[in-house]
């Protein structure tokens, strides 16, 4: 089962947790030592003040008792005081410690996939998950410990009154809690599902969102639907599970909360056949009705609700990257590798030899053994889920990440340099999906990676060439021409993804990536893009966020998360499973 690696973490980093935390522990169980005192004394005091006070004709004596039965509960209110106190200490470090873990898996989702950088799973456990955590923690630790001890100082009144009442008690308390704790497991494993659910309709719907545009203007929305509508229904189904577990839960509950009592009840007569005095049977009785019973009872509804939500959320912070629900597969999978094309290295514009890399110790590759050689002048288009580690590959290329395993060489040379390089790379130009604009004229937004400091820059006539190339005549021509100031905040997004687009189109860089920087633009405009860049001199390596992207390109990388497949267009539908469904996603969508 997905996530097993997670629930083997979970319990030694809660016991490594708690050891740190010693202190507020030895606190909590000092004062909840007063609470076994105090349920000792109710059952006692009762017993004592029927047996030894009124049934004997000692009206004083019976009322000594239960002064000191009410004592008890006094000391019981001071203890809980102090419970309280402790708990702090041990619920604070737990909230602060998964606020700086969901900061940190944010940022490293934002560093393998800029393109959603956005990640409205990371928000759910910043925010809702991480108030679900400290809230489930403190009532699982305030009713487990409450009822460790409440627990002990009831069933030693029951030993120091009568030993056989355990006899009577114990086996249908045992038997519901048996029942009760069946019940954990399937529930837990709901509960994550519809955790895992949720963050995927969240990531979904916010994927969609920002290529609304594009879908309507294709004709998508029936294929956009058909994406959503599988984790709505699994949302449904889910929920409906919960509350036939809830059920059962439910049940046992009843058993272990009523069985007791009705036990005792029922062998009343037996008992006093055995010489059990009526102030016996009404201590067990106060025992079991004001301590044990509801002692059980908030433990068993926090084991069922806070206990279990708590593991799950606990997973969603310290385990793998989880499979989409809906059946795409694991968000950060590790591709295969791939055959080395022929050819010695040093004909290569960028080569990936055996490269893994993963975002921190213990997560699961990304990239896992991978080779790829991208030929000097080749158009290489690289496609798949979001998530499986695309821009990861335009980050290494670029210099921006460094390989666990392997090494990546642009050409020719590592492409990270050493700490000494300084200024721009000539080597390669990265284009991120947030383009690049500055306040500053036309011409500096479009020459800016073309001129070295101290120099000119490309002539009107090359940047001509360049606007002219991606079709960019209007949009100068509205700006107020090359020399007119240009304000980020007053383009659309698009409009900036046209302008960086140029501005690479005029880089002098033989490397270009493109990691989704058309995706704001409509298919018409990205088309004339890439086919400008491509005839540019040199090589060009694009995130496609379109199969017909793919198809212009000389050949198609697929990472889907079990193998990495490079090809043509032509070939790949016959060797990727993946790839023919999204040549067959799109078709569809272009036909409606």
């Amino acid at each position: 089962m997905t996530g097993g690696g997670a629930r083997g973490r979970v319990a030694p980093e809660g016991r490594r947790f708690l050891r740190g935390h010693k202190g507020a522990v030895g606190r909590l169980a000092a004062w909840s030592l007063l609470e076994s005192a105090h349920t000792f004394l109710g059952g006692y005091g009762v017993a004592r003040a029927l047996d030894d006070g009124f049934l004997a004709g000692r009206t004083a004596t019976g009322l000594g008792w239960l002064a000191a039965a009410g004592a008890g509960a006094l000391i019981g209110a001071f203890a809980l005081r102090g419970v309280f106190a402790g708990l702090a200490d041990l619920v604070e470090p737990l909230r602060d410690g998964l606020v700086r873990r969901a900061v940190r898996q944010a940022l490293d989702r934002a560093v393998a996939d800029p393109a959603s950088a956005a990640d409205t799973g990371a928000v759910s456990r910043l925010t809702q998950q991480t108030e679900m955590a400290r809230d489930s923690f403190a009532g699982l630790v305030l009713t487990a410990r409450s009822f460790v001890f409440t627990a002990a100082g009831a069933l030693v009144g029951m030993a120091a009154l009568a030993p056989v009442l355990l006899l009577v008690v114990l086996p249908p308390l045992l038997l519901g809690m048996a029942a009760f704790l069946a019940t954990l497991r399937p529930l837990a494993s709901v509960q994550r599902r519809s955790l895992d659910t949720d963050e995927a309709l969240a990531d979904r719907v916010g994927t969609l969102a920002e290529g609304l545009r594009d879908i309507v203007a294709c004709g998508a929305q029936t294929a956009a639907e058909a994406r959503v509508e599988p984790l709505i229904a699994a949302q449904e189904r889910l929920a409906r599970t919960l509350a036939g577990w809830a059920a059962l839960r439910t049940l046992a509950l009843g058993t272990a909360g009523r069985l007791p009592v009705i036990a005792l009840l029922a062998a009343t007569p037996w008992l006093l056949g055995r010489g059990i005095t009526a102030g016996t049977l009404a201590g067990g009785l106060t025992y079991l009705v004001q301590a044990l019973l509801p002692a059980l009872n908030s433990l068993m509804t926090a084991l069922g609700s806070a206990g279990t939500r708590l593991l799950v959320v606990l997973e969603r912070f310290g385990g793998p990257v989880p499979p989409d629900p809906a059946g795409h597969g694991p968000v950060k999978p590790q591709p295969q590798p791939l055959p080395r094309p022929a050819g010695p290295p040093t004909d290569a514009a960028a080569e990936l030899r055996g490269v893994t890399f993963a975002y921190g110790p213990g997560a699961a590759p990304v990239l896992d053994d991978l080779d790829l050689v991208v030929r000097p002048g080749e158009h290489l288009a690289v496609v798949g889920p979001s998530g499986i580690g695309k821009s990861t590959l335009t980050a290494l290329l670029a210099g921006m990440l460094s390989p666990d395993a392997g090494s990546v060489l642009v050409a020719g040379a590592a492409a990270r340099r050493g700490p000494g390089a300084t200024g721009p790379d000539p080597r390669r130009t990265l284009l991120p999906q947030q383009a690049y604009v500055f306040t500053g004229t036309v011409r500096e937004n479009l020459t800016h990676l073309a001129a070295p400091p101290g120099s000119s820059g490309p002539g009107d006539a090359r940047v001509q060439d360049a606007v002219r190339a991606l079709g960019l005549d209007p949009l100068v021509a509205r700006l107020g021409g090359l020399d007119a100031e240009v304000s980020p905040r007053l383009l659309s997004r698009g409009e900036g993804q046209q302008l960086a687009l140029a501005a690479a189109y005029l880089s002098p860089a033989p490397l270009l990536l493109l990691d989704e920087a058309t995706c704001h633009l409509d298919p018409a405009a990205e088309e004339r893009a890439e086919r400008a860049l491509a005839d540019r001199p040199g090589t060009l390596v694009v995130v496609a966020h379109r199969v017909s992207s793919a198809a212009r390109a000389d050949r198609v990388l697929v990472l889907d998360g079990t193998r990495a497949v490079c090809g043509t267009h032509d070939e790949l539908p016959a060797r990727s499973p993946l790839y023919r469904d999204l040549v067959g996603r799109w078709n569809q969508a272009a036909d409606e």
